[in-house]
């Protein structure tokens, strides 16, 4: 996956890539026609000058009856001649070549400007030629210079394209990290992100306007919640009252006696169901101070010393591996007791008899984490899916509970920012890792 700024500037750059080569493709082929047609203006133009000269002075000082039937003349640095001979065709020539020609034992390519005349019945044949080798080494040169210009556009572009995009999508990155880390709609930072982009105004404005509802929205359901636990703790009592003394009647019926217990028995679940969701809603109404500094490993021993009658009873070992030791600060230490006693418990109960629960700690990578270990009956996928959700019933063991104390426990957790794992398999057991922070 790669960032949004990362892929603005790569096809930035890309983009100006192609379009810089394909100039240079095209630019060195250009360059070099314009140079020939040049050459050939010279070439035309120098052919007028010795037609001018030899119609001004005649053939003779070039070609006379006591000389060879040719004249050539080549510069010192052999990048231009010109020559005149006899011809016996009658053919009129007015052309331009290249051709090579080999001069002091060096082949040199010429532009070479054919041209044929008469005087006196008699036809010439003048060339004038230049050399390519100019073109040549200024074809080089320029595909050089173009070659380290596209280097450098390269290097600057890449540079500036990440910088102008950094700078453009600093408002992004604001908004983002408004984002990271909220567990709670209460927390976003309602503050504007400045900006003139206006698609980033109207996504910090939906995003502010979206956090506000599901504050509103959540700030109304733990209203309801307390709400209705305090409205029901009061009958709750009552009721207890009333069946407790009914209890202390001599002359009770047996079976009356009995039914009067399960209701007692009702009412307790109830009352635990009702505290249960109190909690739950004064924790995420952060009505808990956090303010101490606790030794987690001496949380986690009082935890297995209350545990380890349940564990006996049910013939399950108890074990601890505190290897490990972390001073917790910023803590409410009875909500991680709780944390902690919720899964233990859990691992006690979803243990069968002749198997062992293990409570260790150790550090990993500078995090201290809590694993709580069983080889019970595991949990499914689906059960994984679903396992800190209210009231939902995980395992036979869980049934006369309420169903609501893993989420206790992942209310705890994100309270104090606690990071929880879960690794289980059916019939292989289950580990709860506590990462803290």
């Amino acid at each position: 996956m790669m960032k949004l700024k990362l892929k603005l500037s790569l096809f930035n750059l890309l983009s100006k890539l192609f379009f810089t080569a394909l100039f240079l493709l095209l630019i060195p082929p250009v360059i070099e026609r314009i140079n020939l047609r040049q050459i050939d203006n010279d070439l035309i133009e120098k052919r007028e000058k010795v037609i001018a000269l030899i119609s001004e002075t005649g053939i003779e000082p070039f070609i006379s009856s006591e000389s060879s039937d040719a004249f050539g003349s080549y510069n010192i640095l052999k990048e231009e001649f010109i020559s005149l001979e006899k011809i016996e065709t009658g053919e009129n020539f007015n052309f331009i070549e290249e051709t090579s020609r080999l001069i002091e034992n060096e082949e040199i390519t010429y532009r070479v400007l054919n041209y044929s005349f008469r005087i006196d019945s008699q036809m010439y044949l003048l060339e004038v030629g230049k050399s390519l080798t100019s073109i040549l080494d200024a074809k080089k040169n320029i595909t050089s210079v173009i070659l380290v210009f596209l280097v450098f556009i390269i290097i600057i572009t890449l540079l500036t394209d990440i910088q102008y995009t950094h700078f453009l999508l600093r408002p992004l990155d604001k908004i983002t990290s408004k984002l990271k880390g909220i567990s709670n709609p209460s927390l976003f930072e309602k503050t504007p992100v400045k900006t003139t982009t206006s698609d980033f105004y109207n996504l910090d404005k939906a995003l502010r306007e979206l956090m506000e509802n599901i504050d509103e929205l959540f700030r109304k359901e733990k209203e309801i919640t307390v709400n209705i636990s305090h409205e029901l703790l009061t009958p709750i009592s009552v009721l207890r009252s009333k069946l407790e003394n009914l209890l202390l009647k001599q002359n009770l019926e047996p079976d009356v006696s009995v039914k009067i217990e399960e209701s007692l028995k009702t009412l307790h679940r109830l009352q635990s169901l009702v505290n249960s969701l109190l909690l739950i809603a004064r924790i995420e109404s952060h009505q808990f101070i956090c303010d101490e500094t606790i030794s987690l490993n001496e949380v986690l021993q009082e935890n297995i010393m209350e545990l380890k009658p349940i564990a006996e009873d049910k013939n399950v070992i108890l074990n601890e591996e505190l290897t490990e030791e972390l001073h917790f600060s910023g803590a409410n230490r009875s909500l991680i007791y709780s944390m902690f006693y919720n899964v233990i418990n859990n691992a006690v109960k979803n243990t069968p008899a002749g198997g062992e629960v293990t409570v260790n700690s150790l550090l990993r990578q500078g995090r201290f984490i809590v694993n709580i270990t069983d080889n019970g009956k595991g949990m499914t996928e689906a059960q994984k899916n679903t396992l800190f959700e209210r009231f939902r019933t995980k395992s036979e063991a869980e049934r006369e509970g309420t169903g609501i104390g893993l989420a206790i426990t992942k209310t705890i957790a994100d309270f104090h920012k606690i990071e929880i794992s879960v690794i289980s398999e059916p019939e292989k057991g289950t580990v709860f890792s506590f990462i803290f922070p």
